[in-house]
């Protein structure tokens, strides 16, 4: 019997399931004639995809992209589901975890302009689309002489409305350029250390049921542990601020040596112009998964102290 595994219907969506069927294929020897055999996509419509207005925000949107795909989990009508992980919930619903993480895709930023435009040299007023209040207060940071405006849809829709010049640029994750194939429409990529990420940004997280033995079987083999580690430090982090779905956090977790967690985190207020962070720097041990989410709890709580309440109470 196949293996059902859920996902969204966008052209992103099944561009990362079918990076997961491969990865499947490969882990367990599956022929290219059993692919169908082992493994089937069932689409599942959530309300993010249903009607972008009802998510004026990338922040707002949390959630709205894997409810329903959950909803089937729990209900037994899927095996398991893929999903960017930075558009989970930092709870997940009770009786789901998280099985598996592929490899984690660049986290970083894309700075995306079709008349070319970079962001030193557009006009002051210059408008830029964005819905994320991350990457809102990231970009006024550099610039607060620039007009946001929301950008939402699928990334090739996106696009399309860029190249008629209104907004004249915007800000999208990187990853999803690149598993799309569209990497060539990045102008300009941004370190990590002018534009730190959104938790979980670039990571496929696979979904399941807790105790479902079978669907965990079937998805340890694609488990990438570094990424797995780096994305319970965030998600830890993420869980610990507990801010509102418009508030600006970013969170960005590597591993050097195999065995040292390195923890960025930022939060800013909506005009950029106020910002804290932290950055933390602890071994994993001999338990690298419970480690990594008492680095990132830590990290949380640190900065809940550090930056006050103000950052986690704005409004946009």
């Amino acid at each position: 019997m196949a293996h059902l595994i859920g996902t969204r219907g966008s052209k992103l969506a099944l561009a990362q399931a079918q990076e997961l069927r491969r990865a499947l294929a490969r882990a367990h020897g599956w022929r290219d004639d059993e692919l169908e055999l082992r493994s089937k996509l069932a689409i599942v419509k959530t309300k993010g995809d249903q009607g972008q207005k009802a998510a004026p925000l990338e922040g707002g949107a949390k959630g709205l992209f894997v409810k329903e795909l959950e909803e089937a989990l729990l209900r037994g009508q899927i095996d398991i589901a893929i999903h960017s992980a930075k558009d989970m919930l930092s709870v997940l619903p009770a009786g789901l975890e998280i099985g598996a993480v592929l490899p984690r895709e660049d986290p970083r930023d894309a700075w995306v302009s079709p008349l070319g435009w970079d962001v030193l040299s557009l006009p002051a007023g210059s408008l830029i689309g964005t819905s994320s209040p991350r990457r809102r207060a990231q970009i006024l940071k550099m610039r607060p002489d620039f007009k946001i405006v929301p950008l939402r849809g699928n990334v090739d829709t996106r696009l399309a409305k860029l190249e008629t010049g209104q907004p004249a640029a915007a800000i999208m994750a990187l990853a999803g350029l690149k598993r799309m194939g569209l990497s060539a429409h990045a102008h300009f990529i941004f370190p990590a250390e002018k534009m730190l990420p959104a938790v979980g940004q670039g990571a496929l997280a696979v979904q399941m049921r807790a105790g479902d033995q079978g669907a965990r079987d079937l998805v340890a083999p694609v488990n990438h542990a570094p990424s797995k580690i780096a994305l319970t430090a965030e998600r830890a982090f993420l869980q610990v601020l507990d801010g509102s779905c418009r508030s600006a956090i970013a969170g960005l977790a590597e591993i050097s040596g195999g065995r040292v967690l390195t923890l960025r985190g930022e939060v800013l207020l909506p005009d950029g112009q106020s910002a804290e962070r932290i950055e933390v720097r602890e071994p994993l041990g001999d338990d690298p998964l419970r480690a990594a989410h008492h680095i990132g709890a830590a990290a949380g709580k640190a900065l809940k102290r550090q930056a006050g309440p103000v950052y986690f109470e704005t409004d946009i």
